[in-house]
């Protein structure tokens, strides 16, 4: 057994885990934080992406042990209590989503695509970005529509906050 300590959306958390407990199970398991999924267990699918200490990471890859002393954030740490992130309400209002299974990854994976891009994103960096993101619903293209608009969204609001 392994003492894992992190801080998980902002919240200071420890647990006694198994030292092959992978961060997905730790997240899910021992702190029932059920929005990041396991979809495929290989790391092909991209359900499972969180952001640990600010970069995404596929969580069925990591042991939670390797994220002790991290600041680790998943999808129900994105909103500000009812205010969704702007990836999150970008996704809705652009109908980013069908069955759902998909969109934690997704939301996750199109944060940290924002970050490292900026505002002015285009839709073939977005497209190459989420090869690591299945979806068998949407065909992407309301996604790709919804991180473009959140790009732009996140970036208006630094610029007016300057």
């Amino acid at each position: 057994m392994t003492t894992v300590s992190m801080t998980l959306n902002g919240k200071k958390v420890s647990a006694n885990v198994d030292d092959r407990t992978l961060l997905v199970q730790y997240i899910r398991e021992t702190h029932g934080l059920t929005g990041t999924h396991v979809g495929c267990d290989t790391s092909q699918c991209g359900s499972c992406v969180v952001h640990v200490d600010g970069k995404a990471v596929k969580s069925c890859t990591m042991l939670a042990a390797q994220a002790d002393g991290s600041h680790v954030t998943t999808v129900e740490g994105l909103a500000n209590g009812t205010e969704l992130h702007p990836v999150q309400a970008a996704f809705r209002e652009h109908h980013g989503l069908q069955c759902g299974f998909c969109t934690p990854g997704m939301i996750m994976s199109a944060v940290d695509i924002i970050s490292r891009h900026g505002a002015d994103i285009d839709e073939k960096t977005i497209r190459h970005e989420l090869e690591g993101n299945l979806c068998r619903c949407t065909g992407y293209q309301n996604i790709v529509k919804a991180i473009q608009a959140a790009a732009q969204e996140m970036h208006g609001a630094k610029v007016a906050a300057e």
